[in-house]
């Protein structure tokens, strides 16, 4: 019983940093049907601005509990503001262009972009891999039942929690988040109707990628390291995490990325059993590429997704 409910904290914990960085996805498909695959190295930007914001203010251990509190805090404004204005700059580069192309070229241009943080990131930082300086906020182990976690997992979980909470409540209960399903269900009747495209899609790339960003800092702060290539894998677990949710609907992603940790999680620990000692658990990454396999060939709308060509999913009937 302690090893179900060790797993399933751990599964939790990194199932929702997945769905943090899969509403990136979600959001920009559900307004311009773009998978924007840059996002994924957004979320590693993320991570390598809060270790450059630690390294250069000279952050070290011994800080009380609100010094440490107002740290975390600095880390993830400072992280998302730095991430939010590199994504509104792509948007208006490589994909605002594009906007009346077909669907494959600002696909296109989206690899391209990827490819480009991924290199810049390698010439800023270096090849090898940056690690997080936690001394300020040093890891501390509870008990639960047999089971074990740290405060680190629990911040995680609450500002996980909280951002999901806040990004839906805005996008429902708000007057932009009316704006945002209007440009996605008609981008024409919304602008007939009076409201600026092109700022509420700004919007979609400040909230977006500031998401991503969190999930980054979080990311480094839980492993304890950042490396130029984070970003591809975590990006395609995100972009699995919202085809299984259902890509374009904002309960999906969170559903599917908490899905996709615990079955990774758990799958971890049963590879080894399953293939006789053959795989270890590092293959753990299988499980998210068999699930896309899987959800595109079965379910292509996703779990909470309409039976509805892909093509044709909008935000308010995925919703």
């Amino acid at each position: 019983m302690d090893t179900i409910l060790q797993q399933l904290i751990n599964g939790v914990t990194v199932g929702s940093m997945y769905a943090l960085i899969a509403l990136g996805y979600t959001m920009v498909y559900g307004v311009l049907l773009l998978l924007n695959f840059a996002h994924g190295d957004l979320f590693m930007v993320g991570s390598y601005v809060a270790i450059a914001v630690l390294a250069f203010a000279g952050i070290a251990g011994g800080l009380g509990a609100a010094a440490i509190a107002g740290v975390i805090l600095s880390l993830f404004l400072v992280s998302a503001f730095f991430v939010s204005g590199l994504g509104v700059a792509i948007e208006k580069v490589a994909y605002k262009p594009l906007r009346n192309s077909s669907r494959l070229a600002p696909m296109l241009s989206a690899l391209g972009v990827s490819l480009v943080l991924e290199n810049a990131a390698m010439l800023v930082a270096g090849r090898a891999p940056r690690v997080f300086p936690s001394e300020f906020f040093p890891a501390q182990i509870y008990t639960l039942f047999g089971a074990t976690f740290s405060n680190h997992q629990v911040l995680i979980l609450v500002v996980s929690a909280g951002l999901m909470a806040g990004l839906y409540y805005l996008v429902n209960h708000t007057i932009l988040g009316l704006q945002i399903r209007a440009v996605a269900e008609n981008r024409n009747t919304a602008s007939l109707m009076g409201i600026n495209i092109d700022r509420t899609i700004s919007l979609v790339f400040i909230i977006g990628p500031a998401l991503g960003a969190a999930a980054g800092v979080m990311f480094s702060m839980y492993y304890g390291v950042a490396f130029f290539t984070m970003g591809f894998t975590a990006g395609i677990k995100a972009f699995t995490a919202a085809v299984l949710g259902g890509i374009g609907n904002i309960p999906g992603a969170m559903v599917g990325g908490i899905l996709l940790g615990l079955l990774e999680t758990f799958g971890a620990g049963l590879l080894p059993i399953i293939s006789g000692g053959l795989l270890t658990p590092e293959y753990k990454d299988i499980f998210a590429f068999l699930v896309l396999i899987l959800v595109l060939i079965f379910r292509p709308m996703g779990l909470l997704g309409e039976r509805i060509p892909m093509e044709s999913m909008t935000w308010k009937r995925s919703f």
